[in-house]
Formats: structure tokens, sequence, C-alpha cells
């Protein structure tokens, strides 16, 4: 008997008349119940005219209509087709979780952080009332922002307002929630979000020939936001995305692209199982197999997605894949593997990469939030118990900085204890010398903006190096230099 798949998305509908009992021959099937909750065991004949199938639903005994069904070959002995994550060790899950619990107790603005209470909902962990008293403070922080009125006399308001990534962040946070955003100030937060996609599309161009304002990344997040709350964006918002996946290879080439490749993947999931641009449907459908078919052709011989804190978001977007395959099953493994292994060396400490990873070890994703499970049971996380550190005479390390890309050059011996990070010997450079520099706070840590008095320009970034001229991987704020290295600042354009 030949195995196969059905996604019933949202706009399924329960018909009240039940059908007869299952023949024996009818292809077996993994279905999506109306309420979004996967029901194993159920069977049916797809009929699909009009892009629907009658399927027979062995709990409820009743005909749902879906879009689609996709079915596939059964797998060869030993091998499965399911891009599912096997168990991870629980007390490395819960050591995980635990390391958010501090972020938690930070309220500022500045560091509220939707990715961290998405990341634990979608989870098998909880933080009990914390959590509850996290969202409530979002919600006041992001509605008090957003929602107030410009103000002509402050020249830094909308440099205050979170940014799109932000925005979209907060709205998923909600649907995590189980809660779909609605009534006037729903509205116009919904508003604010078309606006900025409505921004982004005019600066990319008719032609396509300009950039996103922000990102690709951003812009797909934006997409998969509004998404999951069933709003509609309008095709040719869409369409931007599409053409980018379809035309532009720089979406491909390095870690970050993968990052890209995955939101835009779980965007274009949201945007098929919802149906909301059904004239787009035939190309979204080829472009989820394009971004599909291309992050799978960047994993490493380690096992990564790109690298190790890529890999988090490809996972999302490949364990719900709806094309499954021995390849892909394969890929998923092998990627799961290595993130074992990276969470025994302790690899992830900062708060939105340890937020994207949570949900895939609870095999979720972000596009889970379409019909979210707010009842599921949580383990209840407990703070760590910390050992107080020894007292003893702290070593110090030295670090070269250099800075190269602009006149004059940079080129200093920075001295710091063991164990600073790279934005500490900034600062202890800045406190010493003539290095100067400025960063800008972002959920993912602070990034720098500005070195020697010299801004990064609008398709500029100051890149990081170490030597032999690798870009690093982490962020100013987690990254900690070993003694002798050497760190390079580079201004690089785009």
């Amino acid at each position: 008997m030949q195995r196969g798949t059905a996604y019933c998305g949202p706009a399924c509908r329960a018909n009240s008349a039940p059908l007869g009992p299952p023949d024996p021959a009818d292809t077996v099937l993994l279905l999506e119940s109306v309420e979004g909750k996967r029901q194993r065991g159920a069977y049916g004949k797809p009929q699909c005219g009009n892009h629907k199938a009658e399927l027979w639903n062995s709990q409820a005994g009743h005909a749902i209509c879906c879009r689609d069904v996709y079915t596939v070959e059964e797998s060869p002995p030993g091998l499965s087709l399911s891009p599912e994550i096997t168990e991870v060790d629980s007390t490395l899950v819960e050591r995980l979780g635990q390391r958010l619990l501090p972020w938690m107790d930070r309220l500022s603005q500045e560091q509220l952080n939707p990715s961290i209470y998405v990341g634990l909902r979608l989870s098998s962990l909880q933080a009990g009332a914390k959590e509850a008293h996290y969202l409530h403070s979002l919600k006041l922080s992001y509605q008090q922002s957003l929602l107030r009125p410009a103000s002509n006399k402050d020249d830094n308001d909308s440099e205050a307002k979170p940014s799109m990534g932000q925005l979209a962040l907060y709205l998923l946070a909600l649907r995590a929630n189980c809660e779909f955003i609605g009534g006037r100030k729903g509205d116009r937060l919904v508003s604010q979000l078309k606006r900025f996609l409505e921004d982004e599309k005019r600066a990319i161009g008719h032609n396509h020939q300009g950039h996103p304002r922000t990102s690709y990344y951003q812009y797909s997040l934006g997409i998969l936001a509004l998404c999951v709350h069933q709003k509609r964006v309008h095709d040719s918002v869409v369409g931007k995305l599409l053409y980018a996946v379809e035309h532009k290879p720089h979406l491909l080439q390095d870690h970050v692209s993968v990052d890209t490749m995955a939101m835009a993947g779980m965007a274009f999931s949201c945007l098929e199982l919802s149906n909301l641009n059904p004239k787009q449907r035939n190309r979204i459908n080829l472009a989820l197999k394009r971004v599909q078919e291309k992050i799978l052709k960047a994993q490493t011989p380690e096992g990564y997605f790109g690298n190790v804190y890529s890999t988090p978001l490809a996972l999302q977007l490949l364990m719900g894949s709806l094309r499954p395959s021995v390849e892909l099953g394969t890929a998923c493994l092998k990627a799961k593997a290595a993130l074992q292994a990276s969470l025994q060396h302790k690899t992830f400490q900062n708060p939105l990469m340890i937020s994207q990873l949570l949900p895939v070890l609870n095999q979720k994703s972000y596009v889970d939030l379409i019909s979210p499970d707010c009842q599921a049971p949580r383990a209840l996380l407990e703070p760590a118990l910390e050992t107080p550190p020894q007292a003893k005479v702290p070593k110090f390390i030295d670090v070269l900085l250099k800075v190269s890309g602009i006149s004059p050059s940079y080129r200093h011996s920075v001295s710091v204890p063991a164990g600073s990070s790279l934005e500490d010997i900034l600062k202890n450079a800045q406190e010493h010398g003539r290095f100067r520099f400025r960063t800008q706070a972002s959920l993912s840590g602070p990034f720098l903006t500005s070195v020697l008095g010299r801004k990064a320009g609008e398709r500029e970034f100051w890149q990081v190096l170490r030597d032999p001229d690798t870009p690093l991987q982490q962020g100013i704020a987690d990254y900690r230099p070993k003694d002798g290295e050497t760190i390079e600042l580079r201004l690089v354009g785009w």
C-alpha cells in the first residue's frame, strides 16, 4: 500500500455528512484537521477536481475539503522520507532554555525581543508566569512606540520605533499566544507592516534593479507574519520576493543567504497552505521547491546548512516540507547530529539564535503559527544553579585590532582579561587610545555602524573578520577572541 500525505490548511471545511467506512485499498494519509492538529491513521481516495479532495477522517467521520493532496512513494527499507528530527537529550534542551530566562528579565524597549517569546511558545519548555509578564511588556512597548503620534519636535522619533522585522516578530508572538491581531490598534499595526512592505517594494523598483532598504530577510518575515494572521498582502509584494528567489543569485552565496532563503521559504509555505494569493500559486510552488533545493546544496560536510547559526531556520523550513524525499530526510538527520554536537559544546549563547533553535528541537516551525497548539504540555523551566566563581588572578590575552577600507588605517594591540568579548575589546581600545566606534542595537545584539568616525553608507557595512580573512559567524557581543588573534574591521560595499 502506498504512503501519502494530505495537508489541509486553515481554509478547510468539514462536511457534516458522515462517509462510509474506508476501503482497505484506499491510500493511507497523514492529514491536518480543520483545527490544525495532526491526525494519523486517516484514509481516503483523492478526488482532486478544482484542487479539492474528499478524505475519510477516521476520528471525526467527516469529509474534509483540501486544496491539494501530496503523495509520495514508499520509502526504501531503512530510510525515512520524513525530515523530522529525532529526540534530542532533554537535559541539553533544558540548559538551552535556561539561557533565555535572564533575558526575560530585561524589559527595556531596546532589549525586549519578541523572538524569545515565540521560541519558547513553540518549544517543549515554558517559563511560567514570566512568559505572560513578558508578553504583557511586549504589548505595552510595541503599541506605545508604534501607535504614538509622530512628533515634529523629536527628530529621533522614527529611529526609536521598532523595525519592520521587529514588528513582524511581534505579530508572530501574538499568534504564538493563539491571538489573532484585530481591533482598532491591531488594524493599525497591520497597516504599518503593509506600508513597510510597500515601501520596500518601491525601493526594489518596477524593474527589480533596486534593493530593499532593510533586507529580503525582513521582507520575507513581514509576509510570513501577516500570513499567519490570515492577512493578505498584494500579489505585487509577493511577486518581488518570488522574483528575488528566481533571479537573484546573490541570495544564495553565503550563510546569511541560507537564513534569507529559509525565511523566504517559510513565507512561501504559509502562502501555499493558506492560499491567500491564488493567482501566484504556481510560482509559489516552484519557488518553494527551488528554495529547498538550494538550501540542501548549501549543506556543509559537517552537516550544517550554511553554518551552525543558519541551520535552525533552515531546519524549520525543511522539517515542514510537503515534498519529502530520501535526500531531505538524510540531510535533516545529518544536520540534527551536527546541532546536537554543538549543544554539547555550548555553541548557542545568543538569545535570538537560541529562540530559532528551540522550535526545531520540538518539531515545530514558524509556519505552525498558522494554527498553534496553545494547550500542548510544556516542561517548566527552573533557573540554572550557578556555582560561585573561585577568586583567582585573571589571565590576560593580547589581541591585534586592525581597521581597513578607510584612510588612515589603524593597527593596535589590546590587552584584556581572557574571556572578554570582542565588544569589550573595542571598548578597551576606545578608552585607551584614538580608536572610536559606535553600534546600533538589534535583536541579535549590537552591530557596528561607525568605526574611527566613518559611518557605513547605505550600501556599505563594517565586516568583522579574524585572520586569515575569515568573516565572524557571531556578533561582537558574543565572539570571544583567543590570545594572539588578529581581528580586522573592514568597510565593504554590497
